[in-house]
This record gives structure tokens, sequence and C-alpha cells, in this order.
């Protein structure tokens, strides 16, 4: 079989290749030979592959570790394989600092020193399959900002990891470095307002983007003046279309920052939308936003994870509607941990009835929801004492088949 393989010309081999159905195939065509290897290798094959296949949910990064896929999850070899590869005790790191994950995007996971409560000292993007990191330079705070944003005092800061947005790379830019390119967002939160800096990996430095006050972003009086008294807490993180969407805990509102434009928005989701449960925002196709939230039904009690998409076809592009509901069992209770553009996280606790009477009996697990096909599927079990906002999905192709340091 291999000598026939051998006669197949390059370009009909990748055609093959790239439809395997499963990463793992990929990494043993790869072990096969130079020649396979080096076809599997290159940057359009890649390109093709990544296109082709989302890379698969391999575990979650929470407070405790690294928590691979488990049996039966469809993701669990690859995940193994990783756990034993990579180094999530990130020891390769100077030792003189304590690192707290701060995000997680593509394989690489973005950390930070965080010795005072308003300033982070250092900033480390790394690749703890490889053991490499970069260290970022300063974020520069002291920008010059209008007059009527003179407040420098950071309350509250949220960090963020990405891949630049399509077309941020130029059409030119070789696949190599388009691959190799991240970018990192801070959002520092002062009492008058916003202010945003994103780091480019392909420039090394920081670019600050034009503050925002408070009262800009909530046009409304009593709003605008309601969010400045009580300094506005926004949760939870999700990037979709080269933006980045952080939840009210105030109002149903969604905090955007759009890392193309560098530039602040509020997104406001229907009043119907509970957010007692968690929200997620993510990529639906055709360049449409979808939201998902958890809904629990008064009279009969049963809950489940509803579905709405924002802009479909010949409707106004600011309107949403409700898609479809998934049914989630009755005896658990759910919360929307985290999202990526392929995967949706949730927290399952259970069964209810034991939660008073026998804690002891409490389930706790991680649960995947693949956003294309709505399929749940059970990650890993979890221990109980552990912050909602503290996990975080992994997501990498397996070790075997990434490309020499990304980093």
């Amino acid at each position: 079989m291999a000598s026939s393989l051998m006669s197949i010309p390059d370009h009909l081999k990748a055609e093959i290749f790239v439809r395997l159905p499963e990463p793992e195939d990929l990494a043993r065509t790869s072990a096969t030979c130079v020649t396979f290897r080096t076809l599997l290798a290159d940057a359009s094959f890649r390109r093709r592959l990544r296109l082709l296949h989302a890379p698969p949910l391999l575990g979650v990064l929470d407070r405790d570790g690294f928590q691979p896929a488990l049996p039966p999850h469809p993701s669990a070899p690859a995940a193994r394989a990783l756990a034993q590869a990579a180094d999530f005790s990130f020891s390769f790191l100077p030792s003189h600092r304590r690192w707290t994950v701060q995000d997680v995007r593509d394989g690489r996971v973005l950390l930070a020193d965080d010795p005072e409560p308003q300033v982070y000292t250092e900033l480390v993007v790394c690749d703890p399959l490889h053991r490499r990191y970069i260290v970022l330079p300063q974020v520069p705070y002291a920008v010059p900002t209008p007059m009527e944003y003179p407040d420098p005092v950071v309350h509250r800061r949220h960090l963020f990891i990405a891949s630049p947005a399509p077309g941020d790379n130029g059409a030119a830019a070789a696949m190599e470095e388009v691959e190799r390119a991240f970018i990192v967002v801070l959002i520092a939160h002062c009492q008058t307002g916003l202010a945003a800096f994103v780091f480019s990996s392909r420039t090394g430095q920081w670019r600050a983007a034009a503050p925002k006050g408070w009262s800009d972003l909530f046009t409304s009086k009593g709003e605008s003046t309601l969010i400045t008294s009580i300094h506005p807490k926004f949760v939870g993180r999700h990037y979709a279309y080269g933006c980045f969407y952080l939840e009210s805990t105030i109002d149903n509102k969604f905090l955007v920052f759009d890392t193309r434009r560098m530039e602040f928005s509020i997104l406001d989701v229907p009043r119907e939308v509970s957010n007692m449960f968690g929200l997620a925002i993510v990529e639906a196709g055709e360049d449409r936003l979808g939201m998902f939230d958890i809904h629990t039904e008064r009279i009969t009690g049963k809950h489940g994870v509803r579905y709405y998409i924002r802009g479909n076809k010949g409707e106004s592009s600011s309107q949403w509607k409700m898609e479809k509901t998934i049914s989630l069992h009755y005896d658990y209770q759910y919360y929307i941990q985290a999202s990526t553009e392929r995967y949706l996280l949730l927290r399952k606790f259970g069964p209810l009835q034991v939660i008073n009477s026998s804690p002891e009996m409490l389930k706790v697990e991680y649960v995947s929801m693949d956003i294309k096909t709505m399929q749940l599927e059970t990650v890993c079990g979890i221990s109980f004492g552990f912050s909602l906002a503290s996990a975080r999905i992994y997501t990498s192709f397996p070790p075997s088949l990434l490309s020499a340091p990304t980093l």
C-alpha cells in the first residue's frame, strides 16, 4: 500500500490526507516516512486542514491545571498525548515570578505576574507544548489622553489573546508568518471610562486605542449615571470575527472591543435572554453572531440551552432571533463556562436532590457542545470548589502535527 501511495502525485496525496477524519490518523501518516511528513508540514496543507477541520477540544485549563478530555470524548486520545507531552505547570518560565493564566487560544497561553491589584508588571505568551515563551514589553499605561478623560487609575483589567482577524496581516504575508502571529489585548477599566492597548507579535509593540467614556458608551442619562456611580463590572470572555465581548453584570448588554477598528461599542441583547447562568457569543457563520443562554421554564422546571442568531437573511442586522433550544437533563444544573469559535463549555452540577442532603454524592463535570452539530459530550469530571470564571477551553492539534515552535 505504501508503494502504491508513493506513486500518486503529491497534490493528490494532499487531497487524500486532508480528508482523513481524525487528527490521530494524520499523526500516524506523518510518522510513516519523510515524504509524507514533509507534505503534511507544508504551510498550504496546514491552512486547508484548519479550514476543513476545527481544532479538537483537548481539555480545560482551570485553577487546578490542565484537565484533559477523557473517554468516551472523541478527543480523549489526542488529549492524553498532549497532557503527557506539554508542561502545564509552566516550569520553563522564569521561576522568580508567580504566573496566573489570563487567557488561552490556539494552543497558546497568556500569563501575567500580578503582585499589585492595579498593575501587571510582566506578561508572557507561552507554548506549553514546546516549552517556549515570549516576554511582552511593558504596557504603556502613560499614553496621552484627551482632557475630558483624565483618570489614569485602573480599577480592573481584562486580558485576551487571539490570532489576528482575517485581513490584518496583508494578502502578501507568508503563511508561516500568519500562523505564528498573535495579538494580546488589555482593556483597562477606569472610573470615568475604558482604555485599550493591543500588542502585535508582528511589530513587537503596543498600540493604544482611543479611550471611551461611560457617557459615550451608555447614551441614556440614567444608564450612564448608574454605570459611573457603581463601577460597572464585566465578566466572561468571548471572541468572534475579530471582536472581544464582555458581559455586563448590570443588564443584558455586552461590551465590545473591535481589534481591527480599535473601537469600543455596546451590544444589546433581547430582554427575554437570561444571564443568570451565563451567556456566550460565538460565530454563527456568514458573518452573523450567535448567542447562547440557559433558560428554565417556570411551570415545568425544564431547562435547556437557547441559541440565538443576530442578523438573519432578509432581516435587520440588529435583530436577534431564537433558532433552537437544546434540552438539558432535568435533574442537573448547568452553567455556561466558556466558548470558542466552535465549542461551548458548560459546567454541570447534580443530581439536584443530593446537593443539600448528600453533597459527597454530587457530580461536577465539564460538558462540551459542538456549535455546528449541537451535540453534548462529557469532557471530564472535576472538583467542586473552583470558581465558575476560572476555566478556559484548550484547543489545538495533536503534538505530532504541530510545526516547529509557533512563537
